[in-house]
């Protein structure tokens, strides 16, 4: 099988999975050197001990399609768990995230459709309540046309984070029919980017100011078991074709979501609730503080703009995954983080 992103968290955790499981690996990467650098830090927080000697390393770019088509020789299951909000090359005048995020996708369905790739597995984002995908008029879920969801997310402001999202899920869908999409919104994991980045403001701000969004409700899942579902999207006839939302056991707010953070750090934060909501501002302000980018901090910020949480089927079900609990997740990845850096309090 195929696997791409595997110098992010998610492809780097699922790689030790796949080899555990017999799987042959073959893994589409841009740089050799930050595929051991991911490796070396999986090793060190999770103990999953890989070497490049385990797995065939192809250096390729699906934005560019250097090397794409090779990779996909002989492949059946081909992960793409790409997800780039890096700024442009080109700076403030190249293409948007969401312009590069389309044209990588498209890239890679169309060489996996080329290839005869059987599966395309994908892990994107959640849409907020009532939003209709193509996937899910395939399946009769919706029983609207394509052009009916484009135009309800233009109506809804769709988030361009959450947008771009579910345009590379049709973009896979379509390409390769009986692939599979899952659906997260926060991951909660040691190399999180999202997780990272609350964990550090509730690190460095003695009070906890939140913005309207607060009230807003999730579902965030322990890294553990999104990896274990990805790892079954493999071989699970019964989830080919679909679109499936990932949560965990417990609807938080994002409020309860900071502050049970806050408690398992044994961290002592008040809070301040802030009636308006001024994105722009706020994630500058937040990404300052967490030492993090603003073009990361911003669209997800701009995603908490209602409640995000799952519908439909459960995939954990359908897949054989038993959930973790919220605290034991935000244990797990607080331990694993401090194998490699210390953290306040703790």
């Amino acid at each position: 099988m195929l696997l791409t992103g595997i110098s992010g968290f998610a492809g780097s955790a699922l790689l030790p999975r796949l080899l555990e499981q017999g799987h042959e690996v073959r893994a589409l990467a841009r740089d050799r050197a930050r595929v051991e650098l991911a490796l070396e830090s999986v090793a060190h927080q999770s103990h999953a001990e890989v070497s490049l000697e385990d797995f065939e390393l192809q250096i390729g770019d699906t934005l560019s399609g250097a090397g794409v088509i090779g990779a996909m020789r002989g492949v059946e299951v081909a992960y793409y768990l790409i997800h780039s909000m890096e700024p442009s090359p080109g700076g403030a005048g190249g293409t948007s995230f969401s312009a590069r995020e389309r044209a990588s996708a498209e890239t890679f369905a169309q060489a996996a459709r080329a290839a005869g790739v059987k599966r395309i597995v994908y892990l994107g984002g959640p849409l907020p309540p009532a939003r209709a995908t193509f996937a899910d008029t395939r399946h009769g879920k919706g029983g609207r046309s394509r052009a009916d969801v484009g135009s309800d997310e233009k109506r809804s402001q769709i988030s361009p984070h959450l947008s771009s999202r579910n345009a590379v899920e049709r973009i896979l869908l379509e390409a390769v029919p009986d692939s599979v999409a899952l659906r997260a919104s926060l991951v909660i994991g040691a190399r999180s980017r999202s997780f990272r980045f609350l964990v550090r403001l509730v690190e460095r701000m003695p009070v906890l100011a939140l913005p309207a969004w607060r009230r807003f409700r999730s579902r965030p899942v322990d890294e553990r078991d999104v990896i274990e579902m990805l790892c079954s999207c493999a071989s699970v006839k019964a989830v080919g074709g679909r679109s499936m939302d990932v949560g965990g056991p417990e609807v938080l707010s994002y409020g309860e979501i900071v502050k049970r953070i806050a408690e398992l750090m044994m961290l002592g934060r008040p809070s301040v609730g802030i009636g308006v909501t001024v994105t722009p501002i706020a994630a500058r302000v937040a990404a300052v503080i967490a030492d993090e980018r603003p073009e990361l901090v911003l669209p997800l910020m701009e995603s908490l703009s209602s409640d995000l949480l799952p519908s439909g089927e459960d995939p954990a079900e359908l897949l054989g995954v038993d959930l973790h609990s919220f605290d034991s997740a935000v244990e797990h990845a607080l331990a694993e983080w401090e194998r490699s850096e210390p953290l306040a309090a703790r």
